[in-house]
């Protein structure tokens, strides 16, 4: 099951969703399931939470990979410069 973890504080979450998004001719569109530079990545449930204060987790675009192996990615975000992990 796909994880998103900021590393500073842990924040995060994870699920079965794992969507790397882009906006395309102002639509938010799906480009990929892992993080890809340049796109924002969503990671949670495919469905609403019925008890829980969150759904998912959304970082701003990814600035730049750090580490990528088949399971595992390190990068940073353009906005806030956070550092994320995210496994598959």
């Amino acid at each position: 099951m796909p994880s998103l973890t900021r590393t500073r504080d842990g924040a995060g979450d994870s699920g079965a969703l794992s969507q790397a998004l882009d906006v395309k001719d102002g639509q938010l569109v799906v480009v990929g399931n892992r993080p890809i530079v340049g796109a924002a990545m969503r990671v949670g449930s495919l469905t609403a939470r019925s008890y829980s204060g969150q759904d998912y987790w959304t970082t701003t675009r990814v600035a730049e990979i750090l580490e990528e192996r088949e399971d595992y990615v390190r990068f940073k975000t353009v906005s806030s410069g956070s550092e994320y992990v995210w496994r598959d």
